[in-house]
């Protein structure tokens, strides 16, 4: 890369993580010009990508959780930014950074600025952009009620323990699926829409996903007899377990469309509807991923 210039956005919790400013520090002395801007409220990481991309800057890093990455890769693809993203894994889950194989240590993460950037796709809906995973359902739920305390003190279980504690909540949700050459409708207790392969905390439900296929992976999980079995076998991860009851798909868009209300969780962002049209935004960002990164397709 010619200029080894570069705005890390840090989310406001980790502004005095020491071995984020070491990391920093280190990349520093090694030639680069790291510039710090803190978020403190709502917008403000897509306040500060868009100064950022004013200024000239060429890499832009997202430095929180997935929801910090979301805000901040959300921005730069609407803004149809030409420069790269990469990433500072720094959040409790670290789904997508954790599937892509980006190390979770921030001075390893850091020196993924060095690796050529990667065309990736995004996820759009309605307007929304997300990259990992959208999640509807019971899922989501448990991704939206982990409190900041239980995450604080058990990390990705916090997920677990939250869904197993809300088992007496189960509830499914009627809801039609319409895509090329696919078509579904029935009961649903979880769904993932991914360009990644896992949410909440380290629940794989797409397995197979590549960020650079220009496809949307596609997994429903049906109402069953046995609810609290299945969705036992989702929040413990079972991979091979859940496939088998899964409803699965591989497509370019898809179109949801559910009566009685689906709440939705784009990377953390929690949206409520009845109707939704999914698309895979090909080539949509440029990322810095390792060389030997699972999720991209050679």
């Amino acid at each position: 890369m010619d200029e080894r210039r570069a705005l890390l956005i840090l989310h406001g919790k980790q502004a005095l993580n020491p071995e984020v400013r070491s990391a920093v520090e280190a990349r520093r002395e090694q030639g680069w010009q790291l510039d710090v801007r803190v978020t403190w409220e709502g917008g403000d990481a897509q306040r500060l990508v868009n100064e950022g991309l004013a200024a000239g800057y060429p890499v832009i890093i997202a430095g929180g959780g997935d929801g910090t990455l979301r805000d901040v890769a959300e921005a730069m693809a609407l803004a149809e930014a030409k420069a790269s993203l990469a990433l500072l894994p720094l959040g409790t889950a670290n789904d997508f950074s954790r599937a892509a194989g980006v190390a979770l240590e921030p001075a390893a993460a850091l020196q993924l600025l060095d690796q050529p950037a990667q065309a990736i796709d995004l996820g759009g809906v309605d307007g929304q952009v997300f990259l990992n995973m959208a999640t509807g359902g019971f899922g989501s739920n448990v991704t939206a009620n982990t409190s900041e305390d239980l995450k604080r003190v058990l990390g990705g279980a916090a997920y677990l323990l939250t869904g197993l504690s809300r088992f007496a909540e189960v509830s499914s949700s009627f809801a039609r699926f319409t895509g090329p050459d696919f078509n579904w409708e029935g009961e649903v207790l979880a769904l993932g829409i991914g360009n990644g392969r896992q949410a909440g905390g380290g629940h794989v439900l797409c397995p197979q996903a590549r960020v650079n296929d220009g496809l949307l992976d596609v997994c429903i999980v049906p109402a069953a007899a046995d609810a609290v079995g299945t969705l036992g076998t989702l929040l413990s991860g079972g991979i091979k377990g859940l496939q088998s009851v899964a409803v699965t798909a591989r497509v370019a868009w898809l179109e949801v469309e559910a009566p009685k209300g689906l709440d939705l969780n784009l990377d953390g962002e929690p949206v409520e509807t009845t109707k939704a049209r999914f698309s895979a935004l090909p080539q949509a960002l440029r990322v810095h991923l390792p060389a030997d990164c699972p999720l991209l397709f050679e």
